[in-house]
């Protein structure tokens, strides 16, 4: 409301500068409409600066959870290069599967087939492979992906498999008997029902002073 008060004031000072005829009139008009300019013009920045800015509120999108169903059967075969994974999964699209390949695992999550969402992964792989040489392609009814062997040659199986039982390091100072011990207890302890049987079977005998059987080849 000042700043139209004044600016009024200017206005009206302008029309008298206009109809003065003595220079020294005019110099007054002049002089003062050039400090209520200078006066206007700052309160007009002051207002500015006090007027509150609107922020606009980020709004997060939410991201719902996606829930996929395991394919965990599947073929696989390979070549002297490449090893490849068949999965039957019809109506896939090669632009809604994203395909990760890492040295040592793949792991493959396709979306929208039919409304639900799959993935398949071998976490654990027998052998290394090359990511970058390694692809995928869709065809009607099932994907096949293509892994790029690092250093060639025969995988006894898709999945690495770690050893179940493993024998203890031999200490040469140690008594032999006591490391063939050590053996059968770890190999009693991590046995099924039919293995504990014949070790405890043995061990019996052994204490006894019975002649040990040795176990039939379906008992191991």
């Amino acid at each position: 409301m000042a700043g139209a008060v004044m600016q009024d004031d200017i206005d009206e000072l302008r029309h008298l500068l206009q109809e003065a005829k003595r220079p020294r009139v005019q110099s007054i008009l002049a002089s003062q409409i050039s400090s209520l300019e200078k006066v206007n013009e700052h309160e007009a920045a002051a207002a500015a600066e006090q007027t509150p800015k609107v922020i606009p509120l980020e709004i997060k999108k939410f991201q719902p959870i996606i829930q996929y169903t395991t394919l965990a059967t599947f073929s696989w075969d390979q070549d002297y290069d490449k090893v490849k994974i068949y999965i039957t999964l019809e109506g896939a699209s090669q632009e809604k599967i994203e395909a990760r390949f890492h040295s040592d695992s793949v792991d493959l999550k396709i979306h929208d087939v039919g409304g639900k969402n799959y993935r398949c992964s071998v976490p654990k792989l027998n052998k290394s492979i090359t990511p970058e040489q390694s692809k995928m392609l869709v065809k009607p009814k099932r994907i096949i992906v293509t892994l790029e062997k690092a250093d060639g040659g025969n995988w006894i199986d898709l999945h690495k498999k770690e050893e179940k039982f493993k024998a203890p390091a031999m200490d040469k100072d140690k008594d032999p008997m006591s490391g063939i011990m050590d053996l059968m207890k770890n190999m009693y302890d991590e046995g099924d029902d039919e293995m504990k049987k014949t070790i405890a079977k043995a061990w019996s005998d052994a204490h006894s002073g019975k002649p040990a059987q040795p176990p039939k080849y379906g008992d191991l």
